[in-house]
């Protein structure tokens, strides 16, 4: 069973690095010294294990499985389960299935967050999130471009109408600065990120830059210390961490 506090990283649409937010900020809560879990619920475009460079399976114990651990994180994912890199092809049952199966089949142990990179929009394994996790608090996940807000409304309306608590808005792709520049530029437009929040009665918790290009063209989805991103990621966890401790 998952302990801690369970924290869903949600999105209206694909291609707005909400797996890259739930990743880093995994990552960030572990440098914290948290003990963190993270579970890919993107069932049918599951891409955890790629960004964490992860090859190995999980091991099971007594019909539990063991789930593998990776930059002091606890990591599950439906790529662990598949050959390959094989498509999922379910009908919807047996999405619910899979989202019991890793919230009470997996030996996570005692944690302080457990983070849900979930599948963007507000379909089947959004519904069964909310109803095998009703505890979990959720993030927002957008660009600043209007469609891309417009769209992360919705997923923002559906975690305010099952009672979930909105924890805030993390605007990716906010801008990019050249290196040894001020001078910032906001490549897919500005402000979306505040105004979703505005809308949703939340907080805007970040806006990330896009990260320059590296000299040796390595791409990167973890940003380690060095990074332009890296700082922005502990702050937001910190942030995040501030949030969830105080009283209510």
């Amino acid at each position: 069973m998952l302990s801690g506090t369970v924290i869903a990283i949600t999105s209206g649409k694909g291609g707005v690095g909400k797996s890259t937010v739930s990743t880093n900020l995994a990552i960030s809560l572990a440098k914290l010294g948290k003990a963190v879990a993270l579970i890919d619920l993107d069932i049918y475009g599951f891409s955890i294990p790629k960004i964490m460079k992860i090859d190995g399976k999980p091991k099971t114990f007594n019909g539990k499985i063991i789930p593998i651990e990776s930059h002091g994180v606890k990591v599950m994912s439906m790529g662990f389960l598949i050959n390959n890199n094989d498509p999922v092809v379910w009908r919807g049952p047996m999405l619910g299935k899979m989202v019991e199966h890793f919230s009470k089949d997996v030996l996570w142990g005692e944690l302080d967050y457990v983070i849900l990179d979930m599948p963007p929009g507000t379909g089947d394994v959004a519904l069964d999130m909310h109803h095998f996790i009703p505890q979990s608090k959720e993030i927002i996940v957008t660009t600043p471009h209007q469609t891309a807000t417009h769209v992360a409304e919705r997923a923002g309306t559906m975690a305010i109408k099952a009672k979930h608590d909105v924890i805030g808005v993390v605007e990716n792709m906010s801008y990019f600065q050249p290196p040894n520049s001020d001078e910032k530029f906001h490549i897919f437009g500005s402000r979306g990120g505040e105004l979703l929040a505005e809308t949703l009665h939340t907080t805007l918790l970040a806006q990330l830059p896009i990260e320059p290009p590296r000299a040796d063209e390595e791409e990167l989805s973890i940003y380690e210390e060095g990074t332009v991103l890296f700082e922005h990621y502990q702050s937001l966890a910190e942030k995040i961490d501030g949030i969830i401790k105080e009283p209510k």
